[in-house]
């Protein structure tokens, strides 16, 4: 057992010698997933997002990412898993009886596309934070195009139990306020990630291949890809072409070096990049004919343009930049952000998954974390890519520090140091779910061949399927699926409820007095 392992152990230790090992159960785990609106034909929509689903500007748990027929499903914070799954569930029942012919993609990787100009940019209203988002989505299409957007993904949100920080920040002795110790530790936990998070993509990776569609605005890509076959593109031991640099055709993100060593960093060094011009951007233009093409000009536009595998987040305030609230209240929860869509499951997420995210999150929090430098930010980035594109391959090598390493080492490692976390928060529960989880991801480092990944292009391969009809149809059967499974009627009149409250509640934003969209703009970025 390593080092890092040992040190995990003693934290534990410490709180098994104390009886407070509980205190690591019960964190608040919420899900936000993002799925794309098609025809049964397999296309995308071009319809509006459904109004029987309610104002996507203000709805809580249902709304749109990117395009108008991005869907965005999201679930409270709850501290049983199983009751953030079941929540999820009862969102896609809801939907799906309010879709009309329409079924929601089961897959990451867009289907049914045709260039950027089939993707509809999402409508937000008439007010200035509609505005203000809608004018947002517009400069991500001139900045990086409409198809990269139209990704879905699942994003996991933790947030450690409360109770645990006064232990943590009295077991280490720590000089800082426990406000202090909490965001310095929450950071930690984020770098941690940042080391291993390669392993959610092995592991979990559910897109090998893509559309031939995909690149119909950016031919050029195409040639960094095999044929799977007329329609299809792939790697064979590819586990996330998602979270690959396919997406991207300006390098300005690639370069920019964010700093996870401490709140402080992060909040200025985001907020740098926010306001720094950036030359390809200002030939876009802020405004032409009258029509806003971005926010501004700047290398960011604002924060969420910053495409990171996980993020530190704090509730905004209306209005409120999201930097400005981590300034103010600290680190609230984290947002994993890495997740393919899991097309064998008719919700995209399964329990198991959910186990062992919540128990890697929590050994990243437990070990020591140091500082990252600029040289183990790159190789955090090319050890992503690589299993990203290659991460089955016999023998793959990753860099672990100054040296190299096998993926199937290092991931062995990793689930060793999850044991004992995992046996924390097994505790009154006889059936063992997070060691179970745990030892279900241990097949598939010793088996590639069981991963979502290798199975899709296996199914694909043994139906003669290219990757959209394989798509659409899996997708169908998920649509089945919750037809026959209609929502309660207590619980489907809360969400009609839900529904009609986020259309007056955006009503409400209208129609009270606006200024001027331009003075908006200036008095939003001018927060400090």
């Amino acid at each position: 057992m390593t080092n890092v392992n040992n040190a995990l152990l003693t934290g534990l230790d410490q709180l098994n010698a104390n009886g407070q090992q509980h205190l690591l159960c019960g964190g608040l785990k919420g899900i936000e997933k993002e799925s794309l609106r098609i025809s049964k034909e397999g296309v995308i929509s071009q319809t509006t997002h459904p109004k029987a689903l309610g104002a996507a500007l203000t709805h809580p748990y249902i709304t749109t990412d990117y395009s108008e027929a991005l869907i965005e499903l999201i679930t409270p914070p709850f501290a049983d898993i199983k009751d953030s799954l079941n929540y999820l569930r009862n969102i896609h029942q809801f939907v799906y009886k309010n879709l009309d012919n329409e079924i929601l993609l089961g897959a990451s990787m867009p289907c049914g596309i045709n260039g950027d100009l089939s993707i509809p940019i999402a409508e937000y209203g008439s007010s200035n934070i509609g505005r203000m988002k809608h004018v947002y989505r517009h400069g991500l299409w001139h900045r990086y195009g409409r198809t990269m957007q139209s990704i879905a993904g699942i994003h996991f949100n933790y947030s450690v139990p409360e109770t645990l920080w006064p232990v943590l920040h009295k077991q280490k002795h720590s000089s800082l306020t426990l406000e202090q110790f909490t965001d310095a530790a929450y950071f930690g936990l984020i770098r941690n990630f940042q080391r291993m998070g390669w392993l959610i993509l092995y592991l979990f990776g559910a897109s090998p291949a893509i559309c031939k569609n995909f690149f119909n605005s950016r031919p050029a890509l195409m040639a960094q890809f095999d044929e799977f076959d007329d329609g299809t593109l792939y790697h064979p031991y590819a586990t996330s072409l998602r979270m690959s640099d396919i997406g991207y055709k300006s390098e300005n993100q690639a370069n920019l070096r964010i700093d996870y060593n401490s709140i402080e960093g992060y909040v200025n060094s985001l907020s740098a990049a926010i306001n720094t011009p950036y030359p390809e951007y200002e030939k876009i233009g802020i405004q032409v004919d009258g029509e806003y093409q971005q926010l501004n000009s700047n290398i960011l536009q604002i924060e969420n343009e910053f495409y990171s595998t996980i993020r530190p987040k704090q509730i905004n305030d209306p209005g409120e930049k999201p930097t400005l609230a981590l300034k103010r209240r600290g680190v609230r929860y984290v947002e994993m952000r890495s997740l393919d869509l899991d097309i064998f499951n008719p919700i995209g997420i399964d329990e198991h998954k959910a186990r062992f995210i919540e128990a890697l999150l929590l050994t990243c929090l437990l070990q020591d974390s140091p500082q990252t430098s600029d040289k183990e930010h790159q190789i955090n980035n090319a050890n992503q890519l690589a299993v990203s594109h290659l991460g089955r391959k016999p023998g793959l090598e990753l860099t672990q520090g100054n040296q190299k390493v096998l993926l199937r080492d290092w991931a062995g490692e990793i689930l060793e140091s999850m044991q004992a976390v995992c046996a924390v928060l097994d505790l009154d529960n006889t059936h063992k779910p997070y060691s179970s989880s745990l030892a279900k991801q241990g097949q598939l480092i010793e088996n590639p061949d069981l991963t979502a990944s290798a199975q899709m292009l296996e199914q694909m391969a043994q139906l003669k399927q290219p990757f959209a009809r394989f798509a659409l149809n899996t997708s169908a059967e998920h649509a089945q699926y919750f037809k026959d499974k209609p929502l309660d009627q207590s619980q489907e009149q809360q969400f009609m409820e839900m529904a009609a409250e986020s259309h007056v509640k955006q009503q409400e934003i209208e129609s009270d007095q606006q200024i001027p969209f331009e003075d908006y703009l200036k008095q939003y970025f001018l927060q400090v």
